[in-house]
């Protein structure tokens, strides 16, 4: 007689469940961090006993007590609903009267080119190259990380960009300032996987259930990480020991001291890169639907906001003071 398998522990099944949706590994670690908060902060109740008024009463001490983002208490509430809807399955009625954090209206920061060369000057090596495609194709940092050699197309000039933010997939241009050096160092990045694969290892986690459709295709060169990890660690989702891509810490601390040695200050972070791509690109004159898909925004009005950037100083309008 087979003993019946103990039921998974609620969070257990909350991962499972983000897996099966084929949510990202960051997802997955904020969604469990959110939902085991949640729990936390009602002494430990389980969340199938509780419903909207526990829900608004934590999203209400986000904001007044912890003084959180909005898209930091936002997450927080699109964890939660996951969690009723996709796990315990349970009709939440929830009438958001919660506090809500305040949702700041900024402009982004924007370098001007000299500033962006001088910066990309004050790096160096697959930091830099990893900087040039955030400026000079657009890329989020972890759309950059994130790419594998079969996302590179070379003879068409042009990068694929798969899954980002949404689960879309986008092209955008791979700038020839950077391919000379991208391929000097994708022929190191070979070497090194050559290298893995004569001491057993070499295999790469893939997206999905591309595992089970195609067992060697982990071990191939095509799905390898275009900016692999130093050392061979282990997968914390499938226990796999391969090479991850960087982590993002590396560039955003790299970056932190280019900017410093370049004596900019202004507030740049990787995302910087980006915001100014999208700028220049307007100010040399293209029109705003071709940036919208360029950068993958889904609304035109996310795009508008460089259209501002590009009128600051009181629209054009010439001070009085100035005449």
């Amino acid at each position: 007689m087979h003993s019946e398998q103990p039921p998974r522990k609620l969070l257990d099944r909350v991962r499972d469940q983000v897996r099966v949706k084929h949510y990202s590994y960051r997802t997955e670690e904020a969604y469990v961090q959110w939902i085991r908060r949640f729990i936390l902060f009602h002494n430990k109740r389980h969340p199938s006993e509780m419903d909207g008024d526990e829900v608004n009463a934590f999203l209400t001490h986000l904001a007044v007590n912890e003084n959180v983002a909005a898209s930091t208490q936002n997450q927080a509430l699109c964890a939660i609903l996951f969690l009723y809807r996709e796990v315990l399955q349970q009709e939440l009625n929830l009438n958001l009267d919660a506090v809500r954090a305040k949702r700041p209206h900024y402009l982004p920061t924007v370098l001007t080119v000299e500033e962006t060369l001088e910066i990309l000057k004050n790096l160096t090596g697959v930091y830099q190259i990893v900087a040039k495609l955030l400026y000079g194709s657009g890329l989020r940092l972890n759309e950059a990380l994130s790419l594998r050699v079969k996302d590179l197309d070379f003879s068409q000039k042009q990068i694929i960009v798969r899954d980002s933010k949404g689960m879309e997939s986008r092209v955008t241009m791979l700038p020839q300032n950077v391919v000379d050096q991208l391929k000097e160092h994708l022929q190191q990045v070979k070497r090194t996987h050559q290298q893995d694969l004569e001491r057993g290892y070499g295999e790469t986690f893939l997206p999905f259930a591309l595992q089970k459709k195609y067992p060697n295709a982990a071990k191939e060169w095509i799905w390898q990480y275009v900016f692999p990890s130093g050392r061979i660690a282990k997968d914390p989702r499938s226990e796999l020991m391969c090479r991850y891509h960087l982590h993002e810490s590396g560039m955003q601390k790299t970056l932190k001291q280019a900017v410093r040695i370049a004596k900019i200050e202004k507030r740049i972070g990787c995302h910087t890169f980006r915001h100014s791509f999208a700028t220049h690109l307007l100010q040399n004159g293209y029109d705003i639907r071709t940036v919208q898909e360029l950068l993958g925004h889904k609304d035109v009005k996310t795009t508008m906001i460089y259209t501002h950037v590009l009128n600051r100083g009181g629209k054009g309008v010439i001070s009085p003071l100035d005449h």
